[in-house]
């Protein structure tokens, strides 16, 4: 049958995606001001439909991904970066989708080039007449007066884009949009540096939350992202100080990106011999990265304020956070004030997260986990207990996971995961119930498909079956 082809997926998750995106031009997460004609509110009716649009699309795009999954499991071969192409290239055209952080980007820019602390403030410091009102009047309540939780570098890019655009809203989303492309291009070319299968695009790339979330909704994570798998696939080839720079830049778009440093580090320990030597020689990519990170910090004019406001998205409830929802449960339970308790719950979610890293890295420098497994397993294991997450998170591990062993058990398991998540926000940016509902289902279903129908495993010549040895570089 031509649509369970290849081809055939190609083509519907192509017309998914353009479903996706013409019900975004009524439901998607339209500005409060500055839209003008094209992306202006258009009233209930006309939103209900496009919400319905959204949601049929994004399910003929999930599904028409699985599908050219399974087939790439089972041996058949085509054209992934075609298939990519397909898919990305009505969302290009798209209002911003699942999200308004878009505005939030706009409006830090625009509090960088006028002169603003973005670490001090959120965007209502911006006022009616300001560069970057419209967006500042589009950012979601929750980030009005958040200060930016992101690295000098991404304001670097923020500011950039806010100059070249004059801070319009649609010109400044549309050139963020290319921002994120270029993004995306460079996490296609970081994976297939570290295995040439397409499955591991597949599963890294052609993901619906990379398409609905990096091309759609615009989010800082891919550039974070691919950054820091091109700076690991550099070490990985022995080029460990350009690695770590690059891994150093990521860190300056979201820190968790830092994790990256520890494998990089146990990389180069392992191919200076190991021990105090080696151990000694494992603390240079932090060296590194740390110097990139003053340069950033001083050439963006924004200061060190970054360091005091990496805890600050913890203050906002996501349902999404196990160690948030135990710990406000328990709290609730045990205490008047479930604050203190909620608190606590959360900060022992990031010391076990740390507990699980120091593991699979020390595994890694005894030989026992590929790097980039541990890399990826790591920063699974950090969104799983982090005191807030977003669907999007998923994609910081899953990519390197991608790239290292896409089809084993964990990969799978992370396929089902992203198609189950991309349900979980509305077009809009909303997370109501039946979102949850929605993505509970898919869940359920997917993990029952893969128990029935587990895929084939893996081939000698990925990246997890020894074609890339610890500690030899190419």
């Amino acid at each position: 049958m031509w649509a369970l082809s290849a081809a055939g997926c190609r083509w519907l998750g192509a017309a998914g995606s353009l479903g996706v995106t013409v019900g975004g031009y009524a439901a998607g997460a339209l500005p409060v001001r500055g839209g003008g004609e094209v992306w202006a509110p258009r009233g209930s009716g006309p939103e209900a439909l496009g919400a319905v649009l959204c949601a049929l699309g994004l399910t003929l795009l999930v599904l028409a991904w699985w599908r050219y999954g399974v087939l790439l499991a089972r041996g058949a071969r085509d054209r992934a970066l075609v298939t990519l192409a397909c898919w990305a290239a009505p969302l290009l055209v798209a209002p911003p989708l699942h999200s308004a952080d878009v505005y939030s980007y706009i409006a830090q820019g625009a509090m960088v080039l006028e002169g603003h602390d973005v670490y001090g403030a959120g965007p209502s410091v911006l006022g009616p007449g300001d560069l970057g009102a419209d967006a500042a009047a589009s950012v979601g309540g929750n980030w009005t007066d958040t200060p930016a939780p992101y690295g000098p570098v991404f304001l670097l890019v923020a500011e950039a884009v806010v100059r070249l655009t004059g801070g319009a809203v649609v010109p400044a989303v549309l050139l963020f949009r290319l921002v994120a492309v270029a993004a995306v291009a460079l996490l296609v070319w970081a994976v297939r540096g570290l295995d040439r299968d397409e499955g591991a695009l597949w599963l890294a790339v052609l993901n619906p939350l990379v398409l609905v979330h990096v091309v759609g909704g615009v989010h800082n994570d891919g550039i974070m992202a691919g950054l820091m798998l091109a700076g690991v696939l550099l070490a990985v080839r022995g080029r460990w100080v350009g690695g770590s720079v690059l891994v150093g830049c990521a860190v300056m778009v979201k820190s968790p990106a830092a994790v990256a440093l520890l494998f990089i580090g146990v990389l180069v320990a392992r191919r200076a011999g190991g021990g105090a030597r080696g151990l000694a020689k494992g603390l240079l990519p932090g060296a590194v990265a740390g110097a990139v990170a003053a340069g950033a910090s001083l050439l963006a004019g924004t200061g060190f304020g970054w360091l005091g406001t990496q805890s600050v998205a913890g203050a906002i409830h996501t349902p999404l956070s196990l160690t948030s929802d135990l710990g406000l449960a328990l709290g609730t339970l045990v205490a008047d004030d479930p604050g203190p308790v909620k608190t606590a719950v959360q900060q022992a979610g990031l010391l076990a997260a740390a507990a699980v890293i120091a593991v699979l890295a020390w595994r890694a420098y005894r030989g026992r986990t590929d790097p980039v497994l541990g890399l990826g397993l790591s920063l699974v294991a950090l969104v799983a207990l982090s005191p807030m997450v977003q669907p999007w998170y998923l994609l910081w591990g899953t990519a390197v996971v991608a790239a290292a062993a896409r089809r084993s058990r964990a990969g799978q398991v992370l396929a089902v995961l992203s198609a189950a998540l991309v349900y979980e926000t509305q077009p809009d940016g909303r997370t109501p119930w039946y979102g949850f509902v929605a993505a509970g289902l898919v869940l359920a279903l997917g993990l029952l498909w893969l128990r029935r129908d587990p895929w084939p495993p893996a081939r000698s010549g990925g990246a997890a079956e020894g074609a890339r040895p610890v500690g030899a570089g190419r």
